[in-house]
């Protein structure tokens, strides 16, 4: 019997088979100490993106954190030379060097939360009529008109201080003085214009918006509940009745005669009155004077020089300073504008 010659034991068993399915067999590296796996050395593909998120991630955190700082400190640094300018701002004049003349400028839009407010102009009045230097007044009006109750106010005070002071009054007009701001320069004892002046629209309107049939191609129904019949009155989207209509109508006609008595008390026998001029109508500065609403062109100049005799001029206005604006500009101001859309209290445009 032919045995293998490695075998003592005489078991058969193949020794060259052994070795090479030894040979053959995988090697695994895992439970030997000192050595890694191939994934553990090299992070796969999902691996690498989710780092690179996240490490994008706190980078714009940063920079977010950065600008917010870079604002603060930027309102921070606007905010103190804002007080510096208000802590050194000169709000009017404080000395003269003699005999001058005074002037008020009223323009823009005549309202209580405007430069051209009562509140404003009547402060810069009284230091002008005050001043004992101040030889007479000026109004410098380039305003389209505005409320009725500013401008009623203004009219006041300026009669009020002439009559106190024994000091004349005068307007002089550049671009436009229409409605409101004709109903002040009423006041004044004499206007000048330029010939191309807008002068006049002595009138009152209430305007506003009605989307009632609007609403009812949509199929909108507006739900607006009241305590007393006529409280949702001018509600634009709910209709207006006949009523209601001639109630306003007639606190507009009411608003018109107060408007036409003060003119007519202003101009006395200098107007030249005819159907068009209490109509809302406006004229030329040229136009103006033939009709007696205005008494002559100058400018202020013209007028400070030829009229008054005193060329020196001195401005009283009184104006918002920076720290004033940038407080109602991030203030109040905030809901002025919604305020101001839904208002329809009468103005005289």
């Amino acid at each position: 019997m032919n045995q293998p010659l490695n075998d003592p034991n005489g078991s058969g068993t193949n020794t060259n088979a052994n070795t090479n399915a030894n040979s053959t067999a995988p090697t695994s590296t895992t439970n030997q100490p000192g050595r890694t796996t191939d994934s553990a050395q090299f992070p796969t593909w999902g691996q690498a993106t989710l780092e690179k998120w996240a490490f994008a991630a706190l980078e714009e955190q940063r920079l977010a954190r950065r600008w917010r700082t870079f604002i603060r400190f930027a309102w921070l640094v606007v905010l103190v030379v804002a007080g510096f300018i208000t802590m050194y701002k000169n709000t009017g004049p404080t000395t003269t060097s003699g005999e001058h003349t005074g002037v008020v400028e009223i323009k823009g839009e005549i309202s209580a939360d405007s430069d051209a407010s009562a509140v404003w102009i009547n402060q810069a009045l009284k230091d002008a009529f005050e001043d004992e230097n101040t030889k007479a007044v000026v109004l410098l009006i380039n305003s389209p008109g505005g409320s009725p109750v500013q401008a009623g106010m203004i009219n006041d005070e300026i009669k009020r201080l002439k009559t106190k002071h024994k000091k004349p009054v005068y307007a002089v007009v550049e671009e436009t003085c229409a409605s409101a701001a004709y109903y002040i320069a009423v006041a004044a004892d004499d206007i000048y214009v330029d010939k191309a002046s807008i002068v006049g629209s002595i009138g009152v309107l209430m305007d506003g918006f009605g989307f009632t049939s609007i609403m009812d191609k949509v199929g909108v129904e507006r739900r607006l509940l009241t305590a007393g019949e006529n409280k949702g009155f001018m509600d634009p989207f709910s209709p207006m009745s006949k009523t209601q209509k001639a109630f306003a109508l007639k606190m507009l006609d009411q608003i018109h005669q107060q408007f036409i008595g003060v003119v007519k008390e202003g101009r006395g026998e200098r107007l030249k009155e005819s159907p068009d001029l209490f109509s809302g109508l406006f004229w030329t500065g040229q136009e103006s004077i033939e009709m007696g609403l205005a008494d002559g062109l100058g400018s202020l100049d013209y007028v400070a020089r030829e009229v008054i005799k005193a060329e020196e001029l001195v401005d009283y206005t009184k104006r918002d300073n920076v720290a004033e604006r940038l407080a109602k500009r991030f203030g109040a101001a905030l809901g002025a504008g919604a305020v101001k859309a839904l208002k329809t209290w009468p103005e005289i445009h």
